[in-house]
């Protein structure tokens, strides 16, 4: 590494912290920087990323704190987590991964640092710790993070998953050059989270402005090249046929794990080890059954552009938009195989693809749909092609706003993150303001419009256009407010308010509670939001009913802020009326 890596991953951070409209510290901008390129191969958004950033003191020695399951991001809200029945179809010996960063301006790397995050992970590991001693040392925001990974792991035993625990030791200084006692240091760290559970193992790296500049610089790729053995072409799109093992490397980034961006416009995630996955591992491992091909329907991959040159296909803009049980499982099923032996017959067993090309948004759309409606998917989890999601990601780009129905496509457009707003957070805040229901925006951070009851109600045809452009932005507002006040909030008591908070802001404006989203048409047209004084005073008396609620009814926070009774409570004390709610 040169000193030139750290100049230009300061640069990078000066940019980022600029492009807000409020920017943060060097400090605060370096952690989220950190946390997102420790997890580059994820494609979290910069929301997920915000989400497992630990705010405040008592962090123990971690600034970020991240779960994973099979390399999906978990939630308090995931289904393996809620249903027992999503948790017995998860595959069995799926990898469960608690990632933790720690984020350091320093120009070296420490002793004092890694024994930190050892002393912290003794004690939030520990299955038996009791919380309210754990308070004592260490924030709510770490505590929820580990309780997550610890509920998960509960959850999954009977699937007898694989546990990584991995730490990212993040630092302005030369990651080649870390100190032998520093190595040890982190040697034994790693045997620590190898002795933590019986089915776990620790990881440790060292990442530098080298590693980390060679992450930032490094978009994922949409043009790949796809190897075939047969195809059909009409006009510009072709159906071929292709080995198992190219198609495991057109799935594969140079470390052997799946690319997840080329799926990010699929209609549903990876299922796991339900019937349909059974039967496609089967047909692979079976060496006397027919070509795999007949027995499959194969892959859809919708691309701008197809060239073929000696059956060679170079796409670009690639989405795979339909087969992704059957590449999840192939890749589940056969990558450790592929690269201890390419040669065994397997691969050289056949896999349809379909190659439609086209530029077209809508086309694209209709493929998604067309080709999803052969099995069955839930309405809801075709959301991202309906016309009401592309009027409003059309009216959005009117405003110099991005709505990014299909996950990161406008960041790695380098769109300016504070005017990006997911599918996921404009139906939080529709809820929470058009709907008056924050409890449940809170309580559904990711599967709030799984209900196609609640989807509808969300993203209604008759709620304006500028109406969900005026909630983004109000919730955006909101947000900036509490992250840069100069009382900074702990981001649990963030996480728990931040919704309430807003819909008190458009109750502010409208005079009294509503669940009509319309209710917000003429602030909308005239571009009218709380004032940081108002929302000062709403936050003084929020915090203030908050506490007095969990007292009164022996509640935590976490429980309050899901609570419907709550803002019944806070709009009654606060003197704007409450309403009847159904769901």
């Amino acid at each position: 590494m040169s000193a030139n890596d750290r100049v230009l991953i300061d640069q990078m951070i000066e940019e980022q912290r600029n492009s807000l409209t409020v920017p943060l510290s060097f400090d605060e901008t370096f952690e989220r920087f950190a946390c997102e390129h420790a997890l580059h191969g994820f494609g979290l958004s910069d929301e997920e990323v915000e989400a497992g950033v630990i705010g405040g003191g008592n962090d123990g020695g971690v600034d970020g704190a991240y779960v994973f399951l099979g390399g999906r991001l978990l939630h308090e809200d995931s289904d393996v987590l809620q249903n027992p029945s999503a948790a017995a179809n998860v595959e069995k010996g799926v990898q469960l991964t608690l990632w933790l960063v720690q984020a350091k301006k320093s120009t070296s790397f420490s002793e004092l640092a890694l024994d930190k995050v050892a002393s912290t992970c003794s004690h939030l590991l520990d299955l038996e710790a009791d919380e309210s001693s754990l308070k004592v040392m260490y924030s709510e925001d770490l505590i929820a993070r580990f309780r997550l990974f610890k509920v998960a792991l509960r959850h999954l035993l009977k699937r007898h998953p694989t546990v990584l625990i991995k730490f990212s030791y993040v630092t302005r200084g030369e990651a080649n050059e870390v100190h032998a006692k520093v190595q040890a240091k982190a040697k034994l760290l790693e045997a620590q989270f190898d002795k933590a559970f019986a089915i776990s193992q620790g990881e440790v790296e060292f990442l530098g402005p080298a590693e980390l500049w060679k992450r930032a610089s490094t978009l994922p790729s949409y043009t790949l090249e796809l190897p075939y053995q047969e195809s059909i072409t009409h006009q510009t799109s072709h159906i071929a046929l292709v080995t198992l093992g190219d198609y495991i490397d057109f799935l594969s980034d140079d470390t052997g794990t799946i690319k997840s961006h080329i799926f990010d416009w699929n209609v549903r995630d990876y299922q796991g080890n339900v019937e349909v996955n059974r039967e496609i591992a089967a047909a692979l491992q079976n060496p006397t059954a027919p070509e795999f091909w007949w027995l499959n329907n194969g892959i859809t991959i919708v691309c701008s552009q197809a060239t073929s040159v000696g059956k060679r296909l170079s796409l670009s803009d690639v989405q795979i938009v339909n087969g992704l049980q059957t590449s999840y499982t192939i890749h589940e099923t056969l990558r450790q195989l592929y690269d201890a032996d390419p040669s065994d017959p397997v691969f050289q067993r056949l896999v349809q693809v379909r190659i439609l090309v086209t530029a077209d948004q809508a086309a694209r759309d209709a493929v998604i749909r067309a080709t999803n409606r052969q099995t069955a998917v839930p309405v809801a989890s075709l959301r991202a092609t309906d016309d009401i999601q592309r009027q409003i990601e059309s009216y959005f780009l009117e405003h110099e706003w991005f709505y990014d129905r299909r996950k990161n496509f406008y960041r790695n457009q380098g769109k300016p993150a504070n005017q990006i707003v997911s599918i996921p957070l404009l139906a939080q805040s529709v809820m929470a303001m058009g709907l008056g229901q924050p409890d449940y925006a809170r309580a559904r951070p990711s599967s709030l419009l799984k209900s196609n009851l609640d989807y509808r109600r969300v993203f209604s045809e008759k709620t304006e256009l500028a109406v969900y452009l005026w909630l983004a932005r109000a919730q955006r507002h909101v947000d900036e407010f509490l992250q840069t006040r100069p009382t900074p909030m702990s981001r649990s008591l963030y996480t728990n308010l931040h919704f309430h908070l807003a819909m008190l802001g458009a109750v502010k404006i409208i005079g009294g509670v509503f669940n009509d989203p319309n209710e917000l048409k003429n602030a909308a047209r005239e571009s009218i939001f709380p004032s940081e004084t108002q929302l000062e005073s709403l936050l003084e008396s929020l915090q203030e009913q908050f506490a007095s609620f969990q007292l009164t009814h022996n509640y935590g926070p976490d429980k309050a802020a899901k609570s419907s009774e709550f803002v019944h409570y806070l709009t009654m004390n606060l003197g704007y009326g409450s309403l009847a709610r159904g769901r």
